[in-house]
């Protein structure tokens, strides 16, 4: 049997700081055939960093967003199965990185949803909510099953849970123990972090709402 190829793709905005600590627990994992960093319009030292750590580099000259980000990541590799992660990670292992891939690689679930380690009730919350999170393996076929229009903000996230939901292909989430990351109002203070929460969770409600009604005109 052909062994699958698998990739690692990382979008990362101005994310020096944290980037090359994931590349390089990516790069060292035996499973991992490649791993792409996004630089998405960065203005610091993101690219150098995901380079000098062993990443490909695909540097957008403009900020496009995580979705179009992803897109571009996608669209400049060939492998059968894709991991995402996000490039403010800490704490993060080849332990996490393998929990992602091995249900995957093994043919068992189509999509394993990484949850980042918020505390026992948090996270136990956080399985009972909709699966919103950066870190997935999936199946190329669900990356690619997503028309681009919907690779925006969150809204991906809900899509990518949307389409295997809908076509029965199994996915579930699982808990990375001691895994967290760089929060907002440690790059950008509290006053603008609050705004930045608020934003997301209104984008989080909308694109549950949009995902839906798309399915339902038959646009997904």
């Amino acid at each position: 049997m052909n062994k699958q190829r698998l990739v690692v793709i990382i979008p990362a905005y101005n994310e020096a700081k944290t980037v090359g600590h994931v590349v390089r627990v990516a790069t060292s994992s035996v499973l991992v055939d490649e791993v792409v960093v996004v630089s998405d319009g960065s203005t610091d030292e993101t690219s150098v960093v995901a380079s000098q750590a062993g990443a490909r580099v695909i540097a957008l000259p403009q900020n496009l967003g995580k979705g179009g980000a992803l897109v571009m990541g996608i669209k400049q590799t060939h492998s059968d199965i894709i991991v995402f992660l996000d490039a403010d990670l800490l704490g993060f292992t080849t332990e996490h990185l393998e929990q992602l891939i091995a249900p995957v690689l093994s043919g068992t679930h189509a999509m394993i949803v990484g949850m980042r380690d918020r505390g026992v009730f948090l996270t136990g919350l956080a399985h009972h909510l909709p699966l919103i999170s950066g870190e997935r393996a999936m199946l190329r076929e669900v990356a690619e099953g997503i028309p681009d229009r919907f690779y925006k903000g969150f809204m991906i996230e809900a899509a990518f849970n949307y389409y295997c939901r809908t076509r029965k292909m199994p996915y579930r989430a699982i808990d990375l123990h001691g895994l967290s990351i760089r929060h907002k109002y440690q790059k950008v203070g509290w006053p603008k972090a609050v705004v930045q929460y608020m934003r997301m969770s209104l984008q989080i409600l909308s694109a549950l709402i949009r995902v839906r009604i798309a399915n339902l005109i038959g646009l997904f």
